[in-house]
């Protein structure tokens, strides 16, 4: 029996991922819940496990490729047969060699039946803008003429690029499975000309060559841009000065990362939905770091986990969620969506990016539940060993600035959440108490919040309850 090997959901505003590994090759055995293939998303690199045991008999989505979520990006012969394996390797693997595309380059135009692939027109003259449009014309009859009433089958990410730029998908020809739409129909769509994103970056490249022709000093000219096209990715990686004012001197290019790129798009994403406005307070921590610091090695000891401060500040994020819902929320055009689940993400930095597991149901837990279930979440984010459901579903989320020394940061709010709590440093100052001056751990905190849900009263007298909730803190330790 073939069993579909899916590309996961890592994230309620992920709709796609790129596989930067596959650890089996055709007709290799595999077991149930074996690592399989590594992919790489804005949140998440983790390795997706094997949804059945038995025969990788095929792949389909080949390493670096980006695909939305739920493709079919391999099967498995759950029947384990070694000859079905055997078998089934030879064709999957008969499009690795070119031979094909080079028997077929003498007659290209009937390569769209077996591969609704369309043949980019000649870009060199760029003035002839009639051209491409003549030599696109018989083209989407091949794929885009869907009778009426058909469904137009696409991603979430497809369907939100089509609403952004005012695209009727109906006039895009799919070239996925199905006649799906994907991706790439629709960023080539966007190029113009229909042809396949894979082919865009040529002309591209062309496009920005003409400033690199003339180099003032011996230094290498700028290199090709890279190929971002379509939508929020283009807006992502715009830059604010020409290209070729960045090059110059003596440089060294660093491609970013899968995880950096979707990094880069969901906050400009965030920053361009959510109109961003931030409140700052400062709390007196003595009374919290007398108590850990009395506690900490009979903790240990105890429970066999360290106890850090970010337990403490949970709690009072609970404290604060419960007193003020509307904190705890997200917006759906004009429906704000109030959680009964208090599900808190952490904000864990990685050599590579950041990710933001969930704690599920914090209000539910103690100081212990919380430690633990902060220490095992960030050690396997570390080891990519995250399981998706561990990054969905947060509703609120808090990130720790102050642990690398910073006094407060002003976070970008982590979309479909409505606020975002920073934490600063906990260090010794002078302060007023009574008219007198005393050495106090303080900490300053900050609140971004979305102005279209959350109005500064409320995220004030949020951040009050958190401070309250922290400076006169009465919960045992152990």
């Amino acid at each position: 029996m073939a069993v579909d090997i899916v590309m996961p959901q890592m994230g309620e505003s992920i709709f796609e991922g790129t596989i930067t590994k596959w650890l089996k090759k055709p007709g290799d055995k595999v077991e149930r819940d074996e690592p399989l293939f590594e992919i790489s998303t804005d949140k998440v690199d983790a390795e997706i496990p094997s949804p059945s045991a038995g025969v990788l008999k095929e792949i389909k989505v080949g390493e670096g490729k980006t695909v939305p979520i739920q493709t079919v990006v391999g099967v498995i012969d759950a029947a384990g047969d070694g000859a079905g394996a055997a078998k089934s390797a030879a064709p999957a693997q008969a499009p690795t060699p070119a031979p094909a595309p080079k028997a077929a380059e003498p007659a290209r135009t009937p390569a769209p039946a077996a591969r609704p692939q369309i043949v980019p027109p000649a870009q060199s003259p760029r003035p002839a803008a009639v051209a491409p449009a003549a030599a696109s014309g018989p083209a989407p009859s091949a794929g885009s003429a869907r009778p009426a009433g058909e469904r137009i089958h696409s991603s979430p990410l497809v369907r939100r690029m089509a609403k952004e730029h005012g695209v009727d998908l109906a006039s895009i020809p799919g070239t996925g499975a199905g006649g799906r739409i994907s991706k790439q129909d629709i960023e080539a769509y966007l190029a113009g000309g229909d042809q396949p994103s894979t082919q865009v970056t040529e002309p591209t490249t062309q496009e920005f060559a003409q400033p690199a022709q003339a180099p003032q000093r011996s230094a290498a000219p700028p290199p090709p841009p890279p190929a971002t096209s379509g939508g929020q990715t283009r807006v992502a990686f715009e830059s604010a000065v020409p290209r070729e004012k960045m090059y110059f001197g003596n440089y060294e290019v660093q491609p970013m990362s899968i995880m950096r790129q979707r990094i880069a798009e969901h906050m400009i994403a965030s920053k361009h939905v959510s109109p961003h406005v931030y409140s700052v307070d400062e709390i007196d921590m003595t009374k919290v770091a007398s108590l850990r610091a009395k506690s900490k090695d009979e903790f240990e000891k105890r429970y066999e986990t360290k106890l850090t401060y970010m337990p403490f500040f949970v709690k009072a994020a609970v404290a604060g969620l419960r007193a003020y819902p509307t904190m705890n929320a997200s917006l759906d055009g004009t429906n704000v969506i109030l959680h009964k689940e208090i599900n808190i993400g952490i904000a864990v930095a990685l050599d590579w990016g950041l990710i933001v597991p969930v704690i599920k149901n914090a209000d539910e837990k103690n100081i212990l539940g919380i430690q633990r279930n902060l220490n095992d979440l960030a050690e396997r984010a570390r080891n990519k060993k995250l399981k998706p459901e561990e990054v969905q579903e947060g509703t609120f989320s808090i990130t720790n600035p102050g642990v690398f020394g910073g006094l407060f940061g002003l976070p970008v709010i982590s979309q479909p959440n409505v606020g975002i709590l920073g934490l600063g440093a906990i260090e010794k100052r002078p302060v007023v108490i009574n008219d007198s001056i005393a050495i106090r751990s303080m900490c300053y905190i900050t609140l971004s919040y979305d102005h279209r849900v959350v109005d500064g009263a409320i995220a004030h007298q949020f951040l009050h309850k958190v401070k309250e909730t922290l400076e006169n803190w009465s919960e045992p330790l152990l």
